[in-house]
């Protein structure tokens, strides 16, 4: 259990029963669409009626979570990278973040959507992955480059336009924003792994390269 375990949730779990018409409505949509990626959170939710991670927190802005939603289903499903690189991106943010919810949801996901787990581990432990396709290297450089220095270099930029389409970068952006907003939910609410799971994340020893 995450040390936040210890202490009231800053967010109480909001029931079902207890939501306003509006709220149920988005629970609804988010219910759906967590079903729909068929990951870890999506079955805990499907299973025990609970909203973990980013979507309790959601639920507190229902118009909000509801428009949310929609930028999420084409985030995870219809973006123009393959899921492969679309997993690899979320995880690196995960990673980087140490958001721990989101990796425990996404890393089968990513070995599902046939990232190598030697990368997914590699990364888990802040390494920078030894076995990378040069598509791969070109989302892991232009994510790191863009979280650490907060710009992309042009050697950078010209490494991911060999490899990617320039709507596929434009979509590789808005992943990689996506899920750092994401991550700050999660670590604003402090969000547990459901069921007493342990975190999957060590803190980092030092920034990613």
């Amino acid at each position: 259990m995450t040390e936040s375990s210890a202490k009231p949730p800053r967010f109480a779990p909001l029931p079902l029963d207890q939501m306003n018409d509006a709220q149920r409505a988005a629970a609804q949509q988010l219910l759906d669409a967590a079903k729909r990626a068929d990951g870890p959170g999506g079955r805990h939710m499907a299973k025990t009626g609970q909203f973990p991670g980013p979507y309790n927190f959601l639920l507190r802005s229902p118009e909000l979570a509801t428009r949310w939603r929609g930028l999420a289903d084409y985030i995870r499903f219809e973006t123009s990278l393959p899921l492969r690189l679309n997993e690899f991106a979320i995880l690196i943010q995960a990673r980087y973040w140490t958001a721990q919810f989101e990796w425990w949801a996404h890393y089968p996901l990513a070995l599902r959507a046939g990232l190598d787990q030697s990368i997914a581990d590699d990364l888990k432990v802040g390494k920078r992955p030894g076995a990378m396709q040069p598509d791969e290297e070109a989302v892991y450089d232009f994510c790191i480059e863009l979280m650490q220095d907060k710009r992309v270099s042009d050697a950078t930029f010209a490494k991911a336009k060999r490899e990617l389409t320039e709507q596929q970068i434009v979509d590789l952006v808005a992943v990689a924003g996506f899920y750092a907003t994401v991550s700050m939910i999660l670590n604003t609410v402090e969000a547990d792994i459901p069921n007493g799971e342990a975190p999957p994340l060590a803190p980092l020893s030092e920034p990613l390269k």
